[in-house]
């Protein structure tokens, strides 16, 4: 099991080199040229360079290069790219539907990328946009009626350990982007990709709302009976933290935050400010991995409770830092750091021991 325990930790210590190393360079630095894209991890660079220049005509164009690269293939270390293009249609309601058009010039087995962002996106009008596209996705036929019919979550459905007004307040942040008439808090329990998701929301807005959810998993990183939540909020806890220390308005919204939180909630918040100002993230992570551990070591049945999340995410590490890092992207301004792909690539080595 050990072994297991020794190769994250070294995948997350060259990870917390990078974040050190983001410094070295202006931060927010302007976009690559769309052109200029060659990989996955080039566009996920063009990503977290966006809001320096927030041009969204070039974003379906951007949604393309990541299609041709493959990063849509793998549906579980997508969630990134999706959270993207969902805040980028979020924050071009007029033009969403024409970026939406746009999109659907990539492959058909991709169009469940378009799909999700629609429905994540928390247009007033999503249902409307998705209706009207589907003739050009036919092969997402099932997908979007599910998504019609609210038989599959939206960003705003996921259940989170804290009061149900807190979501309220979080669609309250930034008026517009949530559907005010649709009712919340449905139940479906959020996965390591979903942190992801939460991530490449906030690349695309730098708004609060995907903020506020990781907020609301911070219980979680308390969790002693399943082993899924506790890891759930110790990478929201651990992500927050790192993105914290090189993001300065991030910082900013998390200490805001912290008096509209719960009592518990806003002590863990108060912790992730202080390893975010002291550069004590290391602490963060070996807490979480020492608690993960002393779970684990329970007995074997929450371990059978959680053996299908082994398979997630198994090439994650691959994407966002790791990749950024082995194709020299430090100068990215704000760390590239993806909650599911830290979870669910700590899950995969978990589950083979």
């Amino acid at each position: 099991m050990y072994r297991a325990f020794r190769v994250f930790r070294a995948d997350v210590v060259a990870i917390a080199v990078l974040v050190a190393s983001a410094g070295l360079a202006p931060a927010w630095a302007k976009p690559t040229a769309v052109g200029d894209l060659t990989s996955r991890d080039a566009v996920l660079n063009w990503m977290l360079r966006y809001r320096a220049k927030p041009v969204s005509a070039q974003v379906p164009a951007v949604m393309g290069a990541a299609s041709r690269f493959g990063a849509f293939r793998d549906i579980d270390s997508a969630g990134v790219f999706v959270g993207f293009a969902a805040g980028v249609l979020a924050s071009n309601p007029a033009k969403a539907e024409e970026l939406v058009v746009r999109m659907t010039a990539m492959p058909p087995e991709d169009h469940w990328m378009i799909v999700r962002a629609i429905a994540y996106s928390g247009l007033a009008n999503w249902k409307e946009i998705l209706g009207r596209v589907a003739a050009r996705m036919p092969g997402r036929k099932v997908m979007i009626e599910k998504y019609l019919a609210g038989k599959l979550p939206r960003l705003d459905d996921f259940a989170f350990p804290a009061e149900p007004g807190v979501l309220n307040r979080m669609r309250d942040a930034v008026s517009g982007i949530f559907d005010e008439k649709r009712p919340r808090r449905t139940g479906f329990e959020p996965s390591p990709d979903v942190i992801d998701t939460y991530w490449g929301y906030y690349y695309a807005t730098r708004d609060y709302p995907p903020v506020g959810s990781l907020i609301a998993m911070l219980p979680w990183s308390k969790e002693r009976d399943k082993v899924e939540k506790l890891i759930l909020g110790s990478m929201a806890k651990y992500t927050l933290s790192l993105n914290a220390a090189r993001d300065p308005a991030l910082l900013s919204l998390l200490k805001e935050a912290g008096p509209r939180q719960p009592k518990d909630t806003a002590k863990i918040l108060d912790e992730i400010v202080e390893a975010a100002e002291t550069a004590d993230m290391p602490r963060i992570r070996q807490d979480a991995l020492a608690a993960i551990d002393d779970l684990r070591r329970k007995g074997p049945g929450s371990k059978r409770d959680v053996s299908w999340w082994g398979q997630l995410g198994q090439g994650a590490l691959s994407l966002g830092c790791v990749g950024a890092a082995a194709l020299g992207q430090a100068e990215v301004g704000v760390p590239c750091v993806l909650g599911g792909a830290l979870s669910s690539g700590f899950l995969y080595y978990w589950n083979q021991q």
